[in-house]
């Protein structure tokens, strides 16, 4: 039987939330919304959340609250990860949204966030028998081993777009030492991996590696090729957001990551030995929805 439910995420860059109707194997989306909010960046430079981002948190929850029972979800599942696991008053600030929109939001664990993102992305990449699993957020990156369809050893790195952009000074136009300091930057974290360095295909998945594919495959391809990820991060370099929203047809906000999101994902496929990647246009929420309707989450 199919039912219609809610899952929001509050990220590194955005509060994202879906309603859809599933029957916990296939999901069909009813409504999607977001909000831009980039505590990846924010947090790694302040170590906090400041007043003026809580406040568009708690308009984004009531928002997501009111779109949910419009359409008459069954459940508001509402979780975030890296950017708020690392603020040092994310206890004050999911007590006030829960004050004032009436939201409850669970802070989950890099590893949750991993099998939520796995349990999307098999929605439409199970055939393509890729061997590992890329998620590059705002705050973190999730890299997992796929085998036989199940999800493997883990890790979570500082390798999100708004924390390589504060540890390395990153701007659009950009100047060459701090395209250094990123790379840099992203191998050092690169090295604490704890498993093996080669695979033939990875899956992608989460906001910035989209927003590279849209940029990149207008057409809807699902393979993304290393050579493209370089050829994005040349091109973008020196152009201004504005260039880069109009030349790749990228929302304003979207623009910003496509630098550092092709630095950290064109870094990441070449430790791995990796010359192209397919992308999901699945993951973490469509996972959370998958698990309400099989009645996994409360």
């Amino acid at each position: 039987m199919t039912r219609t439910f809610a899952a929001a995420d509050i990220g590194s860059n955005t509060a994202h939330l879906l309603v859809a109707a599933s029957n916990g194997e296939l999901v069909m989306r009813v409504d999607n919304l977001n909000e831009w909010i980039p505590l990846g960046e924010v947090v790694a430079r302040q170590g906090e959340i400041p007043k003026d981002v809580i406040e568009q948190i708690v308009f984004a929850m009531r928002e997501f609250r009111r779109v949910a029972e419009q359409k008459k979800a069954e459940v508001l599942y509402v979780f975030a990860t890296e950017g708020m696991r690392i603020a040092r008053n994310h206890d004050a600030v999911l007590k006030k949204v829960l004050k004032e929109t009436g939201v409850k939001v669970e802070i989950i664990s890099p590893e949750r966030e991993s099998e939520l993102s796995f349990r999307g992305v098999m929605l439409d990449t199970r055939n393509f028998d890729a061997s590992l699993l890329f998620e590059v957020g705002g705050g973190s990156a999730q890299i997992a081993e796929i085998s036989g369809n199940k999800l493997g050893n883990r890790v979570s790195l500082p390798l999100g777009t708004g924390r390589i952009i504060a540890e390395s000074g990153l701007t659009n136009p950009c100047p060459e030492y701090a395209l250094k300091a990123a790379q840099n930057y992203i191998r050092v974290q690169l090295e604490r991996i704890p498993f093996p360095q080669k695979a033939e295909l990875a899956v992608i998945s989460g906001g910035v590696g989209r927003g590279l594919w849209r940029a990149l495959h207008p057409d809807g391809e699902k393979r993304l090729s290393l050579y493209e990820i370089d050829y994005l991060r040349r091109s973008v370099t020196d152009l201004s957001p504005d260039r880069i929203t109009s030349r790749f047809g990228v929302k304003p906000k979207r623009a910003s990551t496509l630098l550092p999101g092709s630095i950290v994902y064109g870094e990441i496929m070449r430790f791995f030995g990796l010359e192209q990647a397919v992308v999901s246009e699945f993951g973490v929420r469509e996972g959370a929805v998958l698990e309400l309707a099989s009645a996994k989450v409360p």
